[in-house]
């Protein structure tokens, strides 16, 4: 074997290549050698490993370069991490510095189209305290993937978010929602690493109380309506939203939570006492109260007529006499308000034989109170588009009446109220809506005319899932 023993090694030209060996050749460095590499290197691939940039802590928004790891402390806020543009072979390490991934996560940003896990829909995060992932791209069909981890997310974060079963399953981009139209159980099989993500939004809605069948009967209270939208589950919510509320809030851990859907009140007279109220419906520590059903004849503020939304007052016939009030809604009080009182029962009459009601109270307004003829409508519901899209629920049922025109139900299922010469039939409340049932009436001249059951309530629960 010849050798050459030289200081330095050129090429021919200025700027030139050097050559060793040709192909199929092996080029061997013995044991203890040492090379210093002092330029760039392409072609040599990695070993899975990055150089740790131990001297250079992230705390903001930096761009990563390939073949380095890093520290990152989110202690003074969430950090994005842009990583560099997806070449095979490039590799990038992150850790948690401070241990506080899970109160302020990282952000990972792929370079322009680049796809991280096969997405490129959203920029995922990394959410666990003490966590490190070491990434590298693969190809443009996968983009970005995972080779070692220190906990068992992926970036995408799907192992550490709430699994859960029960109810009705759908899914609205990054988050999952469970409606339950009946009785059932909500079991969170596993929780989310980060703390935050089990807090879940939901929309607990009771049964709706059911109309009276007086002379002019008063429409029924919707059922009582709360709402948590936890920001991390972005839709719009109902002015009833209670978060960050500590007693609004459900933080779920690995258990089955039972659900409760109350039923609406159904009508069973006597006209000359309340109707029966809806049930409650309740999901952990949530309850909402049952609507209140049309209160009983000529009872002012009828106590057997509160709940969620107060029933609306039932006729109150005698010439010159003051309003009877409607039954209070919010009943039990809760912050914010779960519904609101139901409406009057006729101004000063002029003459007998006129009643009409007052409508029943609804989660976004009080019930209309009635003139000595006209039944009134029942108080409006609220919106929520804690499903994917806006539906209103929980509005009033409209007051009935004895000779004139009755009142329309509160938008969100309210149901109408009717007339008692010849009216028609009372409407019952929405199903699953919590809508109070429409007061009826009645005459001498005309049959009497039962109040309308009130619509049954519904839960919804709605959580990140990815």
């Amino acid at each position: 074997m010849s050798e050459v023993k030289v200081n330095k090694i050129s090429p021919r030209t200025n700027c030139g290549t050097v050559q060793l060996g040709d192909s199929g050749d092996t080029i061997t460095i013995p044991a203890g050698a040492t090379i210093t590499n002092n330029g760039t290197q392409t072609g040599f691939g990695r070993t899975g490993t990055v150089d740790w940039q131990t001297g250079d802590i992230k705390t903001a928004t930096f761009t990563a370069t390939s073949g380095e790891g890093y520290f990152v402390n989110t202690t003074g806020g969430a950090v994005t991490v842009n990583l560099p543009a997806g070449v095979a072979g490039a590799i990038v390490g992150l850790k948690d510095y401070a241990g506080t991934w899970g109160s302020n996560a990282v952000t990972l940003n792929p370079n322009g189209s680049d796809k991280i896990g096969g997405d490129n829909a959203t920029d995922p995060t990394l959410e666990v305290n003490g966590g490190s992932v070491l990434l590298v791209f693969v190809d443009s069909t996968q983009g970005w993937l995972t080779t070692q981890e220190s906990v068992t997310e992926s970036p995408s974060g799907a192992e550490t978010f709430i699994v859960a079963t029960g109810g009705t399953i759908t899914t609205c981009g990054n988050c999952k929602i469970h409606t339950f139209t009946g009785p059932g159980t909500f079991t969170v099989c596993s929780v989310a690493s980060c703390a935050t993500n089990n807090i879940v939004s939901h929309v607990v809605v009771a049964g709706g109380g059911s109309g009276n069948g007086a002379d002019g009967g008063g429409g029924g209270g919707a059922g009582g309506y709360r709402e948590v939208k936890n920001p991390v589950t972005p839709y719009t919510a109902s002015p009833l939203d209670g978060y960050p509320s500590a007693p609004n809030r459900v933080t779920v851990t690995a258990t089955a939570f039972p659900i409760t859907v109350g039923a609406g009140g159904s009508y069973s007279g006597p006209n000359l006492t309340a109707s029966p109220s809806g049930s409650n419906s309740v999901f952990s520590t949530i309850t909402s109260a049952g609507g209140g059903g049309g209160a009983g004849f000529k009872i002012s503020n009828d106590p057997n007529a509160a709940g969620g939304s107060g029933g609306g007052a039932s006729g109150r016939r005698t010439p010159g006499c003051v309003p009877t009030c409607g039954a209070s809604g919010n009943t039990p009080p809760v912050s914010p308000p779960q519904g609101n009182s139901g409406g009057h029962a006729n101004t000063p009459a002029p003459t007998s034989n006129n009643d009409a009601g007052g409508g029943g109270g609804g989660a976004g307004g009080a019930g209309t109170g009635s003139d000595y003829c006209t039944g009134q409508p029942g108080g409006a519901g609220v919106a929520s588009s804690i499903t994917g899209s806006p539906v209103t629920r929980a509005g009033g049922g409209g007051g009935g009446s004895q000779s004139g025109s009755a009142g329309s139900g509160g938008s969100g299922g309210g149901g109408a109220g009717a007339s008692g010469p010849g009216g028609g039939t009372t409407t019952a409340g929405t199903a699953n809506t919590g809508g109070g049932g429409g007061g009826g009436g009645s005459n001498s001249v005309g049959p009497t005319i039962d109040g309308g059951a009130g619509g049954s309530g519904i839960v919804i629960i709605r959580y990140k899932f990815q």
